[in-house]
């Protein structure tokens, strides 16, 4: 389509969650049709009730939905679309969508096929980058593909290294090695992984810089030959290489250094023609030195952070530069005001190494005060099929430290009952004196979380007592709702008395009034007064001390408590219902997660050891390895390779 012909009145979204919700605001904003498309799993989820219009276009998995580009394409000529937005991940940096939007006669909102093509390449993406004088960590980036190839590169590459996906991204299809005996198997499983991921299993090896800082540049063309920069985000907190914190700017970065990285990443994108949005991404060593890693063609998940400090509507200036539009900006033009900093806020237990948490959202509020980019709801389902975010939560603020103390109050504020997050993670990281001081590396979680930081808090004996007095009071509004409250808890004779026992605390709470108890767990005895009573909150005096929680009770037997950082999902053991025992214990091996059972290393009668490798479960295009947790015989295997397999479900039995 050619640039006089660009302007457009309506926008279909190619994607779904936060992203598409974030694009329909803008679009709202610019008074642009949005049109939304979804899944069978995304029937009722919040981006089609923003969108103008939604269109159907598949089945759950995401292969037959959002990554099918015919019936995207159809979906765009069904709705009258004009233009196209692809969001990220997805077919965000696909080369073939850009040019079945540019053949259906749709404008792609992203940069040319060529420069996706080039750029979505790594291995080509390096040897342009080379040509182009930006500076590369040694590597391996050849047509070779074979174990031979990549061992003998590995060799001179040397250790330790990264194993990653030509033509991938988001931490899938990457492996960190440090021992040249651990390089075979990580190549097979980074195989894997990039072909169910990415569709191509072609790798390329880079010499692995263990404590860089994660720094990328926003940069922004447009058809006129303009290129500028947006300044820096720092994404150095990851886990499993993909990103948990990100801020801007750099607290490292200096002004002569921001000079010189943000003028190679002008010039990377110079080198391509770039128009519209794009990053550049970099490790920064601690001498200074920095080398390219990739260049991601479309909107980063982090947008936010800079769009805080610089004022600006990325997305709006994505559509600007689309429609064929000068940027109107100049590099003078851009400047840094304050900081900004974004946590992911994921559906997940970080108890589990980070296993998603699937299952339905039984209660979510988001608080105020922060930018907040969701696309989930109460009620929303997290589903296998697609990335287990919750929410993007970006606090700002003058400087660094007011945004950190800001974003550490917002998410001591989010309430979400249901599932297992990584909420309370978050705030440890956000806490720990690394971060604090600016100096945390892609290393951070790695060299400073313990097995213990990331299991869940320990339950005091006031929690369970708070806990016990809002399981009364919950109680007590389901089933007598229609009594007055004047009367609740009136007794003729004996104080009545609530018997409790959640994990291995014993609790008796006395009633002493419709809303006042006596609660005494082990020597310890709390007098508690409800002073302000919800169907999600309460605020009690404890002792004469103010506390407030959140609740939620899934079931009589159980309640879900919040206060502050800590949560708890708590079962009164006394009021359980009684059920047969269950057939578990050691070498019962079970499903972690809803995934599909990609690879099994053992067979039956054979002899293993603790931590051996059994199986691969795959979900969310993540794999997740399958260890023996005894050693023994393998006795029975319960699913096949290639198998759909449930949360729970039973994959082996181990006999001694």
């Amino acid at each position: 389509m050619s640039d006089q012909n660009k302007q457009f009145q309506s926008v279909l979204i190619a994607n779904r969650g936060e992203i598409a919700c974030r694009i329909i605001r803008t679009l709202k904003d610019l008074g642009l049709r949005a049109i939304a498309v979804f899944s069978e799993a995304d029937r009722n989820a919040p981006h089609i009730r923003l969108a103008d219009e939604a269109i159907f276009i598949g089945a759950s998995p995401a292969a037959e939905s959002y990554l099918n580009i015919e019936n995207i394409i159809n979906a765009a000529k069904i709705s009258g679309a004009e233009a196209v937005h692809p969001g990220y991940g997805f077919l965000s940096e696909n080369a073939e969508f850009a040019q079945a939007c540019d053949a259906a006669d749709l404008v792609f909102i992203g940069p040319s096929v060529t420069a996706i093509r080039l750029m979505g390449d790594k291995a080509e993406a390096k040897r342009h980058m080379l040509g182009a004088g930006i500076p590369l960590l040694p590597g391996y980036q050849g047509e070779d593909q074979d174990d031979e190839s990549l061992l003998k590169a590995a060799k001179t590459t040397g250790f330790p290294l990264m194993v990653k996906a030509a033509a991938g991204g988001g931490g899938r299809g990457m492996r960190l090695v440090t021992k040249a005996k651990d390089l075979p198997h990580s190549i097979t499983d980074a195989r894997s992984e990039a072909l169910s991921s990415f569709g191509s299993d072609t790798l390329i090896l880079e010499r692995a810089v263990t404590r860089p800082h994660h720094v990328e540049i926003q940069v922004f063309g447009d058809s006129h030959g303009n290129i500028i920069h947006l300044g820096e985000r720092d994404c150095s907190v990851q886990r499993r290489h993909q990103k948990v914190l990100e801020e801007a700017p750099c607290p490292v970065m200096t002004d002569a250094l921001r000079e010189r990285v943000g003028q190679a990443a002008v010039k990377a994108a110079q080198s391509v023609n770039y128009v519209g949005a794009g990053t550049v991404e970099f490790l920064l060593d601690d001498s200074g030195e920095f080398f390219f890693l990739e260049m991601n063609t479309r909107l980063q998940v982090e947008h936010p952070v800079t769009e805080m400090v610089t004022g600006l509507d990325l997305v709006a200036l994505q559509i600007r530069a689309a429609q064929g539009e000068a940027l109107g900006l100049s590099q003078d033009d851009v400047s840094i005001c304050g900081h900004a900093i974004e946590a992911r806020l994921y559906a997940e237990d970080p108890s589990q190494d980070f296993l998603p948490a699937l299952g339905q959202i039984q209660h979510l509020s988001l608080p105020a005060g922060v930018r907040i980019d969701s696309g989930v709801e109460t009620g929303s389902e997290i589903s296998p099929y697609y990335d287990p975010m919750i929410a993007k939560l970006i606090a700002a603020g003058p400087d660094r430290e007011t945004a950190r103390r800001r974003l550490i109050k917002a998410l001591e504020a989010v309430v979400l009952f249901g599932l297992r997050t990584n909420r309370q993670f978050l705030i440890k990281a956000l806490s720990r004196d690394q971060f604090i001081s600016g100096e945390a590396t892609t290393a951070f979680i790695a060299e400073t979380f313990t097995a213990e930081d990331l299991t869940a808090s320990s339950l005091s004996n006031e929690i369970a007592a708070m806990a016990a007095t809002a399981h009364v009071l919950a109680l007590r509004s389901q089933q007598f709702a229609a009594i007055p409250s004047e009367i609740l808890g009136w007794q003729s004779a004996s104080p009545l008395v609530h018997p409790f026992q959640y994990e291995d605390h014993r609790l008796e709470l006395i009633c002493r009034g419709p809303q006042r108890f006596l609660v005494t767990c082990g020597a310890e005895e709390f007098e508690i007064n409800c002073l302000h009573w919800s169907n999600a909150t309460a605020s009690f005096d404890v002792n004469g001390r103010r506390k407030s929680i959140a609740w939620h009770l899934p079931n009589p037997a159980e309640i879900c408590i919040q206060s502050g950082a800590d949560d708890f999902h708590l079962t009164n053991i006394l009021a359980r219902p009684k059920r047969s025992a269950e057939v578990a214990g050691e070498g019962d091996i079970r499903a972690p997660l809803h995934g599909a059972l990609v690879d099994i290393f053992v067979k039956t009668g054979d002899i293993v050891k603790q931590g051996d490798r059994l199986a691969v479960v795959e979900a969310m295009k993540m794999q997740h390895d399958i260890l023996a947790d005894m050693a023994g015989t393998v006795e029975d295997i319960f699913a096949a390779t290639g198998a759909q397999v449930a949360a729970n479900a039973p994959l082996f039995n181990l006999k001694t």
